[in-house]
């Protein structure tokens, strides 16, 4: 088989293409979430901790300073409310994944608790009833 036949029944294949959209998806969902975080939740809880923004929080290790060429070297610092806003953002993620599993297994659970029909007879078993039947009856 040619490589690009082996690709093409490869990248076709069902597991492949759902991956890929769940990554796109999950993508997306990250972009949301972190808008979530970012704009609706931190906001009033930094005005519950006196107009702090977690963005903002951090401890400089070296000041900003000037090079001999007179160009302004950035202050070193550990940003720990980065740190903060991150694991919220994990934390939102986690619950909503959380959530979306319990779901899919609650349906699941469902699907299955509900009994299947009995399969039908297969032909033998008919024949060999009606067979029964007829000597029954006489």
């Amino acid at each position: 088989m040619s490589l690009i036949k082996e690709f093409k029944a490869f990248a076709m294949r069902g597991n492949v293409v759902d991956m890929a959209v769940g990554i796109i998806i999950g993508g997306a969902f990250g972009k949301i979430v972190t808008s979530l975080v970012n704009d609706v939740i931190m906001p009033p809880i930094g005005i519950l901790l006196g107009n702090t923004d977690f963005s903002e929080l951090g401890i400089v290790l070296k000041k900003e300073t000037l090079d001999a060429a007179g160009a302004v070297v950035p202050a070193v610092m550990l940003r720990y409310g980065m740190f903060i806003n991150t694991v919220i953002n994990f934390v939102i993620v986690a619950l909503a994944i959380f959530m979306v599993v319990k779901l899919m297994n609650s349906l699941k659970k469902k699907e299955e608790a509900a009994p299947a029909a009995p399969p039908a007879p297969s032909a033998e078993v008919t024949v060999l009833t009606e067979i029964r039947d007829l000597l029954k009856s006489r």
